[in-house]
């Protein structure tokens, strides 16, 4: 499973709040719900992110293997 816990704790280092993303960078908040509920979202998506964070994507995402 792919967990955003780092995509929160890279936007506070780097001074980026939630409104920022959807004011001035015109996020959708229906993005921000699914990185919130770790659900699916668009490589595209994660490459806004990065982009806007200046950041790697291992910054922002986590694989955690789910248990059998």
């Amino acid at each position: 499973m792919i967990v955003y816990d780092k995509l929160w704790e890279t936007m506070k280092l780097k001074g980026i709040s939630q409104y920022k993303l959807i004011n001035h960078y015109h996020i959708s908040r229906g993005q921000i719900d699914r990185l919130r509920h770790n659900e699916h979202v668009s490589t595209y998506t994660l490459d806004q992110f990065c982009a806007i964070l200046g950041c790697q994507l291992s910054d922002i995402a986590e694989y955690i293997p789910e248990e059998k």
